[in-house]
């Protein structure tokens, strides 16, 4: 998942130093150009976090889920970075889990969403 941001320095601070992403990759290409990749530890997938193309917005709805294990711990814990989460969480009504969403200082949305075991990879 390609994730457009302003700044890969200040982006890099958010991912690594408050969600505790793992650097997967930082590449210099082209002229002073960079591949930047992140991800959760552990995690198989990684967003690269790039300027975006001429025109286009930094900032998007990513529609990236990212799974956790204990979505109220990790809710009370961003909030308290001061990062932009929801108001309140959704789901945990029948089968929908628990769940809420946040963006980063670019404004990329993402959803985080408890994970009880039971969805298939978990």
């Amino acid at each position: 998942m390609i994730v457009p941001v302003s700044d890969q320095d200040s982006a890099l601070e958010f991912y690594r130093d408050v969600l505790g992403f793992e650097v997967r990759g930082d590449t210099p290409y082209g002229d002073d150009e960079r591949w930047l990749e992140v991800a959760p530890p552990g995690g198989t997938t990684a967003l690269a976090i790039v300027p975006p193309r001429e025109g286009q917005p930094a900032g998007v709805e990513t529609r990236v889920a990212l799974a956790t294990d204990d979505v109220d711990a990790d809710y009370d814990y961003l909030r308290g970075q001061g990062v932009d989460v929801d108001a309140e969480m959704m789901g945990g009504e029948g089968p929908v889990p628990r769940m809420f969403c946040f963006r980063d200082p670019d404004g990329n949305n993402f959803l985080l969403v408890q994970d009880d075991g039971t969805q298939p990879g978990t």
